[in-house]
């Protein structure tokens, strides 16, 4: 028996950055659970180059990722999301599209590396330390029993993990 493949998508209003990184990173840490997706309310059309650099040094393939609406996943025939998360307070805050299959949602907000302020090297250090934080709540979030899980339930803990926010800088 196959055991089933939960789609994630998660938004952003610019797509370029942290909604990025958390489909990059769940498609490496939950590869044959999970297929991740990202798209944005307003995309700017471009990766931030910060979080492009970043994502090539940990290894992840960056070849395919683009910056796109989130039109595309509300669209007949687009991929039927499980789970919908936003990951910036902007997009938290907008009005979403329908989306197919009633996908369980949660907000999980992040510091925005695209603003952040600084050198080079700050402006690095600040991207990677977004990305640690996606990447422990994401780690988090593949480790719950999803099968044992009713949505009601599940919905409480993805709430419950968005209250854990660690310090951005």
């Amino acid at each position: 028996m196959t055991e089933r493949v939960f789609n994630v998508l998660f938004l952003c209003t610019h797509n370029s950055a942290r909604s990025v990184m958390a489909e990059c990173i769940l498609n490496r840490i939950g590869e044959g659970h999970f297929r991740a997706y990202s798209a944005g309310s307003q995309p700017t059309g471009r990766i931030n180059p910060v979080v492009r650099a970043l994502l090539e040094r940990l290894g992840h393939d960056v070849s395919g990722l683009r910056s796109k609406t989130w039109d595309e996943f509300a669209v007949s025939g687009a991929p039927e999301m499980d789970f919908i998360f936003t990951v910036c307070d902007n997009a938290a805050g907008e009005v979403c599209p329908v989306w197919p299959g009633y996908p369980v949602t949660a907000h999980w907000g992040f510091a925005d590396p695209s603003s952040f302020q600084g050198s080079d090297a700050e402006k690095a250090a600040f991207t990677a330390g977004i990305y640690g934080q996606i990447d422990r709540r994401l780690r988090a979030f593949t480790s719950l029993p999803l099968a044992s899980l009713d949505r009601l339930a599940l919905k409480r803990h993805l709430d419950d993990m968005a209250g854990h926010q660690e310090p951005t800088a």
